[in-house]
C-alpha cells in the first residue's frame, strides 16, 4: 500500500513540477521571449500566420498574444493554481499507474 501511495505523490510532483516549470520553459523554445518574439522561431511562424490571417495584426486573446504574454510575463496566478490543480492529479493517476 506504501509504494502506490509513494507513486502517486511522485506522479503528482512531476505534475505540478511540470505546469510550473516546464510550461514556461517549452514556451520559451518556441520563441517567445521576455524581450519579445525571436526573429526566426517557430513564435515568429505563428505571428506572421496571425497577422496575415488578420490583415496586419495579432488579435487580442489569440493564441499568439497569449504565449507572448506568458514569454514576457510569466505564468498567471490563477493560470498556476489551474495548471498545477489538474497536472498534479493527472500525475498523481500516471504514478499509480506506470511507476
Amino acid at each position: 500500500m506504501i509504494s502506490i501511495i509513494r507513486r502517486v505523490i511522485f506522479g503528482a510532483t512531476a505534475g505540478v513540477g511540470l505546469a510550473l516549470f516546464g510550461a514556461p520553459a517549452i514556451v520559451s523554445v518556441l520563441g517567445f521571449k521576455a524581450g519579445g518574439i525571436a526573429a526566426g522561431s517557430i513564435a515568429a511562424k505563428m505571428m506572421s500566420a496571425a497577422a496575415i490571417a488578420n490583415n496586419g495584426g495579432v488579435a487580442a486573446g489569440s493564441t499568439v498574444a497569449v504565449l507572448q504574454s506568458i514569454g514576457a510575463a510569466g505564468l498567471s496566478a490563477g493560470a498556476k493554481i489551474g495548471l498545477s490543480s489538474t497536472l498534479g492529479w493527472l500525475g498523481g493517476i500516471v504514478g499509480a499507474k506506470w511507476f
